[in-house]
Parts: C-alpha cells; sequence; structure tokens
C-alpha cells in the first residue's frame, strides 16, 4: 500500500516574518528564507507579490529568475525596491525604501525550484 499526498522530497518550505513595521521614510528589509531537500536549481525563482489594505487585489512587485533580479515596472515600489537576496544561500529578501503609508498591506514571497 502507497502512502497518497505529495512527496515530502519534493517540497520546498518558504520562510517569512508574520509582521514587519516600519517607520514612515525609513527601509525595512522583506525577508524571505526557503529550504528544499532538493538542490537550488538556475531555474529558481522568486516573486514578491503585494496586496494593499483593504484590496482584492493582488500585484507582482518582484521577480527573480534566470540569475536576474526584475522590479515590476508597476505600482509605486518601483524607484524604492532593492534586491538583497541570494538564492544560492537560500535567501529571497528585499528591501524597500522610503516607506509610506501605502505601503500597508500583505507582501507574499513565492518560491519555485523546478523541476
Amino acid at each position: 500500500l502507497m502512502p497518497s499526498g505529495p512527496s515530502p522530497t519534493l517540497s520546498i518550505h518558504v520562510y517569512t516574518q508574520r509582521e514587519v513595521h516600519g517607520t514612515v521614510g525609513s527601509h525595512v528589509t522583506l525577508s524571505c528564507s526557503f529550504w528544499s531537500t532538493e538542490w537550488i536549481s538556475e531555474d529558481i525563482s522568486i516573486t514578491w507579490h503585494f496586496q494593499a489594505e483593504g484590496s482584492r487585489d493582488s500585484i507582482s512587485i518582484f521577480h527573480y529568475a534566470k540569475g536576474q533580479p526584475y522590479i515590476d515596472d508597476v505600482g509605486t515600489f518601483k524607484e524604492r525596491m532593492e534586491w538583497v537576496g541570494n538564492p544560492h544561500r537560500k535567501d529571497g529578501s528585499i528591501v524597500i525604501h522610503n516607506l509610506d503609508y501605502t505601503d500597508n498591506g500583505t507582501f507574499t514571497c513565492d518560491v519555485k525550484n523546478p523541476p
């Protein structure tokens, strides 16, 4: 009898802080670390999404793919974001500079390590 459910060897675990507080005008680091039983492939991708407080919609604000960081050209973050992660160290963190009240919301870090 084979147990059902996803194979634990294929999973990737992503860790972020539950809450991050920052002062308007200052900067904050949004930490994202991950762990996988598999080696980190060259095709690893990391995407950060932002959902403003009170909004139903989430937008992609940052993407790391094919070894390159890309700051998405939408929203209010494009001039204020800095990539500080290193996938080889299992780190997908970003920094948001010059914080504003409108930055309140939910930030999500999504890591994919194909295949």
